[in-house]
């Protein structure tokens, strides 16, 4: 599943009702800007693939009992509760893969332990020079009710603002940093029928606590002391959320000195001209900012005296979301729409006829 699924899951499991009727509706999704824009569209003059990613991608998302599929054109997903399997289709190849929910706990066992491994084999040289301590982590969770509205496909909605952390401060020099994620939400009143999404959210949500319940908590306790404190701060946030998020503009990047990534709405980000040659600058911080995200390394310790002594720049004008604070690595923007709760024709759940069984691929870990 992808990131934004995940976020999606807990953003269901709130209000969830028992229900087994069928719904389904539209979800179309499109990378909107960051600086991993710039990187793609300069690919996008050599790679056809690359130019599609930044396309608008809309998938029909149905729900029937404990099932889900989500499908678009290229690739279908189907969780099955009651088998514990995902199955993901490649309608180009015509093939199809079936991953088990323990075969998934097994490689996430598998990638925790190698990952022991690679820090075991780090430790002896990092005791031959001066070892800094480790950074303090700490994970926040904050969601604000603005006073804004908006009208989304015809429905009237207003703001939340859901701003999520993993904070970093080095013990040394007392300066933090973050990962960061803002998602701009514009929530809907009820639609009927839409409880049945976060239902099975719920009952998959669940499902993976059961499963994975013995890999994650070690790894979040070994991570930071106080995790379940962290776990139950989120609940009680997320419980502000009212309604159904028909549109949503998702934020990913970093953050210096504790402060959270700007929402849309409050600070846009500049509009983007045609696939143009990435400045060394923008390279550079897109290089920092992918590798910040993947290791949880660069959160903005270090930096220049000269640096810090700076005011900050004048954010009263459109378009000033990137700071020297402030790096936005991705933006998408996902609506909803054609919500239905007209029954669903089952077949649309099996994979299509002629298509091969490959194995699934392991993670990049291994």
């Amino acid at each position: 599943m992808s990131f934004r699924n995940w976020i999606a899951l807990g953003l269901c499991t709130l209000l969830a009702t028992p229900s087994f009727a069928d719904f389904r509706y539209d979800e179309t999704t499109q990378i909107t800007g960051g600086a991993l824009v710039g990187m793609m569209k300069f690919a996008g003059a050599f790679s056809k693939d690359a130019k599609k990613a930044m396309d608008p991608i809309t998938s029909t998302v149905l729900v029937q009992g404990n099932r889900m599929a989500r499908i678009n054109p290229d690739r279908t997903e189907i969780v099955d509760l009651d088998k514990e399997t995902i199955t993901t289709i490649d309608h180009k190849k015509k093939q199809y893969t079936v991953m088990t929910f323990e075969q998934m706990k097994q490689q996430m066992k598998e990638a925790q332990e190698k990952a022991k491994q690679e820090q075991a084999k780090a430790k002896p040289s990092q005791t031959q020079g001066n070892e800094a301590p480790p950074p303090k982590m700490d994970f926040k969770v904050n969601v604000r009710n603005t006073a804004a509205t908006k009208n989304v496909a015809g429905l009237q909605t207003k703001e939340s603002i859901l701003t999520m952390q993993l904070e970093a401060a080095d013990q040394k020099s007392g300066q933090t940093g973050s990962l960061a994620i803002t998602n701009d939400m514009w929530m809907a009143p009820e639609i009927p029928g839409y409880g049945e999404v976060r239902d099975f959210n719920q009952r998959f949500a669940r499902k993976m606590g059961m499963v994975f319940g013995d890999v994650f908590k070690p790894s979040m306790a070994a991570m930071q002391p106080g995790s379940a404190e962290g776990m139950a701060e989120m609940v009680k946030e997320m419980s502000k959320l009212k309604g159904v998020p028909v549109m949503q503009v998702m934020r990913m990047g970093s953050t210096a000195n504790g402060q959270p990534l700007p929402a849309a709405s409050e600070a846009p980000l500049p509009a983007s001209d045609g696939p143009v040659m990435p400045s060394a600058g923008d390279v550079a911080k897109q290089s920092a900012t992918s590798a910040l995200a993947s290791k949880l390394g660069g959160f903005g310790f270090g930096k220049k005296k000269k640096d810090q002594d700076q005011p900050p720049p004048d954010q009263s004008q459109s378009g000033q979301a990137a700071t020297p604070t402030q790096s936005v690595l991705m933006e998408s923007n996902t609506q909803l729409a054609s919500f239905s709760s007209a029954p669903i024709d089952s077949s649309q759940f099996n994979v299509p006829a002629g298509y091969a069984q490959v194995a699934a691929e392991k993670s990049p870990s291994h």
